[in-house]
């Protein structure tokens, strides 16, 4: 395929309804997206075009949840990282955080620092997790940072640089599971000019097949960026 997306991103939408449909608890629906979150990144590895992907892993507004299940996805992130992070080490994975993590319990926050820390100079693709992240926090931090540094005029360029993304570019192709049509406060800034793919199964039924397919419907479509 030609005309692939630099930075890919995903809402991982619908494990709770997956795990609902199949009489499971919401633990193994968030158990099984994990695990399809493992192989969608490994599967971008494959395509070198691909330089970037993100993944909105946990929301601001994901703490109104069950304390029982946000300490299940809690465990799970911990758990990723440890089954999994010398197979990233070889695929030369660079990891990010974005968003505040100071929240999460203490063995999770070291747990990511030092993924970070051990990933940072690898070169291959570069994988933000979105992790207590919100869309317009991050624009307000960005403007806050600005303003306390004593900037006038502010440009596009300016409040760019100030996210909690940056150096990554902004979005080219965004991909929500679930069928349900909206960005959900992700990356409202970096979406700006993306293409978007709204697909109804749910995130623990994506899988390479459907990778391959979400790509090829990318690679087809014709990008104006409000022009002609």
């Amino acid at each position: 395929m030609k005309n692939l997306p630099n930075h890919i991103a995903f809402i991982m939408d619908g494990n709770r309804r997956w795990a609902k449909k199949r009489g499971l608890s919401k633990t193994l629906g968030h158990k099984k997206g994990a695990e399809v979150l493992v192989n969608t990144i490994k599967s971008l590895c494959e395509f070198k075009e691909v330089k970037y992907a993100s993944f909105f892993a946990f929301s601001t507004e994901n703490w109104n949840r069950e304390k029982s299940e946000v300490d299940a996805i809690f465990a799970l992130v911990e758990d990723i990282f440890n089954k999994h992070e010398e197979e990233f080490k070889k695929l030369n994975i660079k990891f990010v955080f974005v968003g505040d993590i100071s929240r999460f319990p203490k063995s999770m926050q070291e747990r990511l620092i030092k993924v970070s820390e051990n990933s940072k100079n690898n070169t291959g693709l570069t994988v933000q997790l979105a992790l207590n992240y919100g869309g317009r926090d991050d624009i307000v931090q960005a403007v806050n940072k600005l303003i306390e540094s004593g900037a006038c005029n502010v440009t596009e360029e300016d409040i760019k640089r100030n996210l909690l993304t940056y150096p990554a570019p902004d979005i080219d192709f965004l991909i929500r599971t679930s069928g349900e049509e909206r960005i959900s406060n992700f990356m409202l800034f970096q979406l700006a000019y993306s293409e978007f793919y709204f697909p109804k199964y749910f995130w623990p039924s994506f899988n390479r097949r459907k990778l391959l397919k979400a790509l090829k419907i990318y690679s087809k479509r014709n990008r104006r960026f409000g022009g002609n």
